[in-house]
């Protein structure tokens, strides 16, 4: 049943949001956005041992969400369909990124499905054809593919890598899960902001035009982006509710790590302009960690 071909444990690093502008909609619904994406030193992992059967499965996995819509099970299935490919997968993951907190996990998850499966089940697609498939799973799952820190425009799929300045972040993760249909279906949601350029991000202008309407649907994240703001500028990445501030040094996001009150998940990460997941040959790079740093 199983093949001699199986994984050590693959990289999902976790993402920001440094900005999020919301600029227009398409005629099917979706939200045009202008975003920058960077991987930080956080996240899931992810092994896989290589079945001659056929079969996928989940054997370690989130429980919380059904097999048949855990958006791992989907990317193995749909590279599996579209490669014609016969082998299958167990899929073990253990998960570290909180659920609906914007940063990214399900979509690392996938990514990281299709990044690994495609090399162990030999099916060679080159990284855009995997980016492409990525895409039928979740506007974020491609950048999480190509690996680059980058601006990104569309739904969050037109990709272009930008330079940002090291940095370290404190993460804060309030006890709520923000639900993303939510917070695009709101009233209140802005939808038309101008629409801004790189230079302007790089000069200072990193607005989240989803935060006035996650302050006044999600108390608990309000109260973290208002303990946050004491110590520097507080952020919402994604529709939240994580929060973070930027540091430029560890020690100074180490030092405010150790006054987080209780009830908060929280940890320091570095930014990374490449993701670890580029580097993975089977074992977790030396600038990947798998747990907070506390």
């Amino acid at each position: 049943m199983y093949s001699d071909k199986s994984s050590d444990w693959w990289p999902a690093p976790a993402k920001l949001n440094l900005m999020l502008r919301i600029v227009g909609r398409r005629p099917d619904g979706y939200h045009l956005l202008q975003t920058v994406f960077r991987f930080i030193d956080y996240g899931d992992r992810i092994a896989f041992a290589v079945r001659s059967d056929g079969v996928i499965r989940r054997s370690l996995g989130n429980e919380s969400v059904p097999e048949s819509e855990d958006l791992m099970v989907r990317a193995a299935r749909l590279l599996q369909r579209e490669s014609g490919i016969s082998q299958g997968a167990d899929i073990s993951l253990i998960k570290n990124i909180p659920m609906g907190g914007g940063l990214g996990g399900g979509s690392s998850d996938a990514a990281t499905v299709l990044v690994a499966l495609n090399r162990l089940w030999g099916v060679d697609y080159s990284q855009e054809k995997l980016a492409e498939l990525g895409l039928r799973l979740g506007a974020d799952v491609p950048v999480f593919i190509k690996g680059r820190t980058a601006w990104a425009e569309g739904v969050g799929e037109e990709l272009s890598p930008v330079s940002v300045p090291d940095a370290w972040y404190l993460v804060v993760v309030p006890p709520c899960h923000v639900s993303t249909a939510v917070v695009f279906s709101d009233p209140e949601l802005t939808r038309n902001a101008p629409r801004t350029t790189i230079r302007d991000f790089l000069a200072g202008s990193q607005e989240n035009d989803c935060l006035p309407v996650v302050l006044k649907r999600y108390p608990e994240v309000a109260e973290a982006v208002r303990w946050l703001a004491k110590y520097a500028p507080a952020r919402l990445t994604g529709t939240g509710g994580a929060v973070f501030a930027e540091f430029a040094q560890q020690a100074d996001a180490r030092e405010v790590l150790e006054q987080v009150p209780g009830g908060y998940q929280a940890f320091v990460a570095r930014g990374l302009d490449s993701s670890p997941l580029l580097m993975a040959a089977g074992n977790l790079p030396e600038n990947f960690r798998a747990s907070p740093s506390t």
